[in-house]
């Protein structure tokens, strides 16, 4: 008994001192750590920080893309990504849960707002293995404030939402393969750690990639568990540096002439491919360009049937586009004489013949200027012959053909000289077998445009630093060849312009009211897969290159449309209903006053507003005028033109009066007497086709009112059926 009692002091002794030394080691290692603040060589205070302090991305806006005039044509606009948190851990509080606790509600209310089926979003959130929070793919993507604000309405507990900067394009379909589009890319740091960075894929949002994408700025600050600001707790922030932004030289007004005239045309016509450029005659800044198919920015539909910048990165045969250089070349040498004539139809080169439009039946002997008119074949191959193919393979170096012109758009395409046999030779000089790209035929034109000076077309305006607002690039126009003299330039513009004058020049369907047009029509064989020259009536690239006005030029217009569904048409139809309504509205947008070619007295109008209707008319009449008097009042309201202005002897005056206004009979009228009307009245007019009024909507005596719609026709004179029997005739073949 006592021997257990003894044994039982001793392992009461022993388990003292051993809870005594366990302590005392415990309060030593306690001391320890916090006299250091280390425990097995790491800093707990620095760990403990890093665990609670939380590290964000504060991303930086891309710059904005503006035209010319300062409108918006691509900026980042604040989107939304919608999250769910299912982990219940998030909640602290049941009366206010941060968890999603009735998912069939959640998906009931989140169907309305996304596009998504009620039961897969109901499936997302009750997600097998326990996920913390879940997001809802494409869907949940991209939301706009106004959603965002929807969905918060609905008070669901446990959804959430995350910032993100979106591209925004408003115009949409407007230029977009020169603009391209930007795509999230998925990236992965050395932790391992995926993050989206935002890149431009194509156009200018990938050429100017370095000044339009900005740096990111980081906050990091001290959390709770859940990622909430600790109360009292210094933020750390830096801030984004956010992209630069880019002016272009494009003018959206007269984008959208160019983006409207081709959807006209790719409806009526579904051609395979059509574009159309506008650009400053003297300068080589490009106004506008746009292609068919073409692709919307935002949603990239359309993509998928062209990436191709075709203005660009495509290189084609012009066809008889290319006559306008070999004209000029021979000018220049002085081998063209307009009067002096040749044998039409048929020219020997070697055992090959080169044979005019007409399956080579030709006109018989006509002159060279009547040659360029009609785009014969023959005539060039004359005037090569005559100038010798070397000189005027040096011409095609001093236009820079097959060479890039530099514009600052990706992967631009070269082209290339086919010369090195005497077919090759004159083929090239009428615009078959070698290549070019839409910019170099346009880079080209500015030398027949501004007196022989050859201007780099160019897209960039100005580049503006966003944190100091200081221009860092500022483009200027850049002569980059003479490669003829200015007399020259104004000796091919005046036998330019007989192309579209003459009686049978091909370029008639691009008469413009008003204005003196040069160009030069093309009608250039298409190659098959197969490598030989695809044959059948639509197998053709039509174009035109018209420049405006003739003698002091401020526009060139380029169009082109390739295999066009035409039923009984020529290939100028679809190439016409982009270029006119393109240049004429540019001309009239841009505030260039028509040609007045009439010299005739002019009569300095006096005001007749307030006088009697009667007495204005037989002051026009002792005047060799007859006004157009709209309506039966007694007394004008409003004349137009305006007092003090001068009138041609025979142009038409409009004078309003103060009753019954009523529709005059327009056929025959020119659209500049047409607009006066609508001036005094208000009506909208809306007008197809060139020349004088041959149907309008409104009828003659019919009572008409302010704000009105006024749809007229124009047609050329002689009658349609005559018009399109010559077109036909001179657009079988290269033209």
């Amino acid at each position: 008994m006592i021997e257990n009692r003894n044994n039982r002091k001793i392992g009461a002794a022993i388990l003292y001192v051993g809870f005594a030394l366990l302590f005392f080691i415990l309060f030593s290692r306690v001391l320890y750590i916090q006299a250091t603040g280390k425990a097995d060589g790491h800093e707990l205070k620095n760990e403990a920080l890093e665990k609670y302090m939380r590290t964000d991305v504060l991303e930086a806006s891309r710059g904005t893309i503006y035209d010319t005039n300062g409108e918006v044509i691509a900026e980042d606009a604040t989107s939304f990504t919608i999250a769910a948190i299912l982990d219940d851990s998030a909640t602290t509080n049941p009366e206010s849960p941060n968890h999603v606790t009735d998912p069939e509600k959640t998906a009931k209310a989140l169907a309305k707002y996304i596009d998504m089926d009620e039961a897969d979003i109901l499936a997302r959130l009750k997600t097998d293995g326990d996920p913390f929070q879940v997001e809802f793919g494409k869907a949940g993507r991209g939301l706009s404030n106004s959603i965002k604000l929807q969905i918060e309405e609905e008070d669901l507990p446990g959804i959430t939402f995350i910032r993100q900067a979106k591209r925004f394009y408003p115009n949409g379909r407007f230029a977009s393969h020169l603009i391209g589009f930007t795509q999230q890319i998925e990236k992965e740091d050395t932790n391992g750690k995926v993050t989206f960075e935002t890149e431009g894929q194509m156009g200018i949002e990938k050429s100017y990639e370095k000044y339009l994408q900005g740096t990111d700025g980081k906050i990091r600050y001290t959390s709770d568990l859940w990622g909430y600001l600790l109360p009292e707790k210094r933020e750390m922030v830096a801030e984004p540096e956010d992209g630069d932004h880019m002016y272009l030289t494009i003018d959206s007004k007269i984008q959208t002439f160019v983006e409207d005239a081709l959807n006209e045309v790719e409806a009526q016509y579904n051609p395979a491919e059509a574009f159309a450029i506008v650009a400053e005659a003297k300068t080589g800044k490009i106004l506008a360009m746009s292609q068919r198919p073409t692709f919307h920015p935002g949603t990239r539909e359309g993509l998928d049937v062209n990436w191709m910048n075709d203005l660009v990165e495509y290189s084609y045969e012009p066809g008889s586009t290319m006559k306008i250089f070999t004209l000029a070349a021979a000018i220049e040498e002085g081998v063209f004489n307009p009067e002096a004539t040749f044998k039409s139809g048929t020219y020997s080169v070697g055992p090959n013949r080169i044979r005019d439009h007409n399956s080579g039946a030709g006109w018989g002997e006509i002159t060279y200027e009547e040659g360029i008119q009609r785009s014969s074949n023959v005539a060039i191959a004359n005037m090569l012959e005559q100038m010798t193919p070397g000189v005027f393979r040096q011409y095609l170096e001093d236009f820079k053909f097959a060479q890039k012109t530099g514009i600052e758009l990706p992967n631009e395409a070269a082209g290339s000289i086919l010369y090195n046999y005497p077919l090759e030779q004159v083929t090239t000089a009428f615009g078959q077998g070698s290549t070019v790209n839409a910019m170099q035929m346009l880079q080209a034109a500015t030398a027949i445009t501004n007196g022989g000076k050859m201007m780099k077309p160019y897209i960039i305006d100005k580049i503006i630093d966003d944190t100091t607002g200081e221009t860092i690039v500022n483009a200027e126009p850049d002569v980059v060849g003479e490669p003829i003299s200015k007399a020259t330039a104004a000796k091919t513009l005046d036998v330019l312009e007989t192309v579209v004058t003459a009686e049978h020049g091909t370029g008639k369907p691009y008469h413009i009211e008003g204005y003196d047009i040069a160009g030069k029509t093309g009608t250039a064989q298409l190659v098959g897969k197969d490598g030989r020259y695809l044959t059948g009536t639509n197998n053709y690239l039509f174009s035109f290159i018209g420049m405006a006005p003739k003698d002091d030029p401020e526009l060139i217009v380029y169009a082109a449309v390739a295999q066009p569904k035409l039923e009984n048409e020529s290939g100028s139809a679809p190439v016409s209903k982009i270029f006119n309504p393109v240049m004429r509205n540019s001309l009239q947008y841009l505030n260039i006053q028509p040609d007045e070619t009439i010299m005739s007295q002019t009569v300095e109008l006096k005001d007749f507003t307030g006088q009697k209707t009667s007495e204005a008319r037989k002051e026009y009449a002792a005047s060799g005028m007859d006004p157009v008097i709209i309506g039966t009042g007694n007394k004008i309201v409003k004349q137009v033109p305006a007092a003090g202005e001068k009138l041609l002897q025979g142009e038409r005056a409009v004078l309003l009066t103060s009753d019954k206004w009523t529709m005059p009979n327009m056929n025959g009228w020119a659209i500049r007497d047409v607009m006066k009307v609508a001036q005094s009245v208000g009506l909208k007019v809306s007008y197809s086709g060139s020349g004088y009024v041959i149907s309008q909507n409104i009828q003659a005596g019919k009572t008409i009112k302010e704000n009105q719609k006024l749809i007229i026709e124009l047609e050329q004179p002689g009658s349609a059926e005559e018009a399109n029997k010559k077109a036909n005739a001179e657009s079988d073949q290269s033209r």
